[in-house]
């Protein structure tokens, strides 16, 4: 699943360290999701967009493989 994540955290000048402190999870963790190596639980993934102020559709984009 990509994201926008990057991109809301820079708009809002927030460092990885700083975004990773507001939702309680390691610097890695927020790389991770950044990085599309990791999918943030539900919960974590609500608590990005209330930081951001944004919708959950907004900072996630789900792709479907060709074919379904």
């Amino acid at each position: 699943m990509k994201n926008r994540i990057t991109e809301f955290r820079k708009k809002q000048r927030l460092s990885q360290d700083k975004l990773a402190e507001k939702l309680q999870v390691s610097r890695q963790t927020i790389i991770s999701i950044e990085k599309d190596r990791y999918s943030p639980s539900l919960p974590l993934a609500f608590e990005l967009a209330r930081v951001f102020g944004v919708r959950i559709e907004d900072l996630f984009i789900y792709e479907t493989e060709e074919g379904d």
